[in-house]
């Protein structure tokens, strides 16, 4: 009994076929197969990402699309729950940020009402 491969599997087999440097890399233990899939799947086979690994071309990789792979690698190993209590964390600090703009807003609008009902100060010498 022959065992069928999904069918992005199989893709993806091919597309390692057509980019030996990526064994290379994996055998050095650079990355894993499973990192170099899920990048694959994300970005696709035209991704300047895999400029480096491609036989006998140069590597294009600018700038920009650097840094957009550096930040997509980072949020897919980003644990959702720990990032939920950093955004809870981070909306009750501007949460109370707000508050104390408010209570100071507050006071000065207080401010101005009491010098609008009393023009002239006087003060006692």
């Amino acid at each position: 009994m022959e065992k069928h491969l999904h069918p992005s599997v199989e893709q993806f087999k091919q597309f390692v076929k057509k980019h030996p440097k990526i064994i290379q890399e994996v055998r050095k233990g650079k990355k894993t197969w499973k990192q170099f899939y899920e990048d694959w799947y994300l970005f696709g086979e035209e991704d300047e990402l895999w400029n480096e690994y491609r036989e006998g071309e140069k590597k294009q990789e600018t700038d920009g699309s650097a840094l957009i792979y550096k930040v997509l690698s980072v949020v897919k190993n980003i644990d959702p729950n720990e990032m939920q209590k950093h955004i809870a964390t981070v909306q009750e600090a501007i949460a109370a940020i707000q508050n104390v703009i408010g209570q100071l807003q507050g006071m000065r609008q207080s401010e101005n009402v009491s010098r609008e009902q009393h023009p002239f100060s006087f003060r006692k010498d």
